[in-house]
């Protein structure tokens, strides 16, 4: 089981950061970071997995989530979420061991952003299903932005269903009964994704660490496509899982998605040695 502690951002935000049991001989050292309006302690497994494998494994609560403070799906500017890793990843960075950045969803685009816009990168990147871009029409783009400038803490519904996430009907329930899920989403934090989805997606051509795409075949939230320019950026390597929809560590138990993470993070690790 993980243990929780408390980080104080530079506005003085108090930021949740759970951790896994320290291996006796750390292979690695892994931060995960998860999607929108879910926590850390939705990934107990997949952070017990990689424990389990040698790796230091923590996971951090972005502001307005889970256990961190700030108002609820609400920032200022999408930097705010890189500022907020910088602590945890300073720590990870300052072990020997390679180190690996885990981003999910949200999570996957603010990893990236974070090893492309000018930060101490870690040296390996994994993104399951990377929110790079969505599928939005054009008034729709315009109204976030509108409504971002205007009405900033306005908050809309996500419109997510339990089916979304995983074949696993459970994943859903469960994500729903969990009183720390957010189920809406304010206008501001809408206008800054957009703006910091059109910026990765200038920047991604300096892309320089290598990096492991998940995505599952039958993502609904995130399609599959929105993550293919990744595939065209040396080193990187994307895996489409057959079957599977947005929350591939949760199909089947993670089973197959973890088990594919592992293969691809030990080629990297024996190339590294």
């Amino acid at each position: 089981m993980s243990t929780t502690e408390y980080l104080t951002a530079d506005d003085g935000t108090r930021l949740m950061l759970r951790s896994w049991p320290q291996p006796a001989e750390r292979r690695a050292s892994m931060l995960i970071v998860h999607g929108l309006g879910e926590h850390s302690g939705r990934y107990e497994h997949v952070g017990a997995h990689f424990a389990a494998a040698g790796f230091a494994v923590s996971a951090l609560d972005l502001r307005g989530f889970g256990g961190s403070g700030g108002k609820r799906a609400f920032v200022r500017s999408f930097a705010e979420y890189l500022e907020d890793l910088e602590q945890p990843v300073e720590r990870m960075l300052a072990s020997p061991a390679p180190t690996v950045l885990y981003g999910h969803s949200l999570g996957g685009l603010v990893a990236l952003a974070y090893a492309l816009w000018g930060r101490r990168a870690p040296d390996l990147l994994v993104l399951s299903a990377p929110a790079i871009n969505a599928a939005i029409p054009g008034w729709k783009r315009v109204a976030a932005r509108v409504l971002g400038r205007l009405a900033p803490g306005a908050a809309l519904p996500n419109n997510l269903r339990g089916d979304q996430l995983s074949a696993d009907p459970a994943v859903g329930e469960a994500y729903f009964a969990d009183p720390l899920v957010v189920t809406r989403t304010t206008a501001a934090l809408g206008a800054q994704w957009l703006r910091a989805m059109a910026k990765v997606r200038e920047s991604l051509a300096h892309l320089t660490v290598p990096a492991l795409v998940i995505h599952g075949a039958q993502d609904t939230l995130v399609p599959p496509p929105i993550s293919e320019p990744l595939a065209a950026i040396p080193g990187v390597t994307r895996v489409v899982l057959p079957g599977l929809r947005h929350e591939c560590h949760n199909e089947a138990g993670g089973r197959v998605a973890l088990a594919e993470i592992d293969r691809w993070i030990d080629r990297q690790l024996a190339a590294m040695a």
